[in-house]
C-alpha cells in the first residue's frame, strides 16, 4: 500500500520556504504514529529540511536527490524517479510505504496513492507550494472526515482520501 501524508491550509497550501506553514503537534503525533517503523519517501529538500538534515528515526528512509554526487548517511540514497518508483514498489509488497514530500514529489506519485492522509488546516497559511484540491479531482473520494479540533491554536480536522484508479507502478 502507498500512502501519503500531509497536511494543508484553506487554499491547499503545503509549504513555503521549504517548511511548513503551521507547528501542530497534534498533527505531528498523527504523522508519527502513522508512519512509524514504515519506509519514508521523499525529495532531498524534504530530507534537508529536517532537523540537522537527519533522516527520521525508526524508519527506512528513501532519499530522491538527481545530483549522484549527493548520497546522505542512514537513508537509501536514489537518483532517478524510476528507481524510486521501483523502490517504492519493491517495500509496498511487505509494508505500507509514506510519501511525506515535497511538493514536486507529492505530485509526481499521487496517481500511484492508493491512499492520503490529509490532515486539513482551517486556516490561512501564506503558502507559495500547494498540493491539488482533491475534492476536485475525479480519481480521489473523501472516505474519512473527523472532527474539527485544536492543535496550537489551529482548527484542524484528519481526513482520508482514497484513490479509485490507482496507477499500478
Amino acid at each position: 500500500m502507498i500512502s501519503l501524508i500531509l497536511n494543508c491550509d484553506i487554499n491547499w497550501g503545503i509549504g513555503k520556504r521549504n517548511g511548513l506553514l503551521f507547528h501542530l503537534p497534534l498533527d505531528m503525533a498523527f504523522f508519527k504514529e502513522k508512519t512509524l517503523n514504515h519506509p519514508v519517501f521523499m525529495g532531498e529538500n524534504t530530507l534537508l529540511s529536517f532537523p540537522h538534515s537527519k533522516p527520521l528515526k525508526n524508519r527506512v528512509n528513501v532519499v530522491l536527490s538527481q545530483d549522484e554526487t549527493h548520497n546522505y548517511e542512514g537513508v537509501i540514497n536514489v537518483h532517478s524517479f524510476s528507481s524510486f518508483l521501483n523502490k517504492m514498489k519493491e517495500m509496498e509488497q511487505e509494508d505500507e510505504v509514506f510519501i511525506i514530500g515535497g511538493a514536486s514529489i507529492y505530485r509526481q506519485c499521487l496517481e500511484y496513492a492508493d491512499r492520503v492522509y490529509l490532515t486539513k488546516v482551517l486556516h490561512d497559511g501564506g503558502a507559495e507550494v500547494f498540493f491539488v484540491n482533491l475534492d476536485e479531482n475525479k480519481n480521489f473520494v473523501l472516505k474519512e472526515e473527523g472532527d474539527v479540533v485544536v492543535d496550537n491554536g489551529y482548527n484542524i480536522r484528519f481526513t482520508l482520501y482514497e484513490n479509485k484508479n490507482k496507477k499500478i507502478i
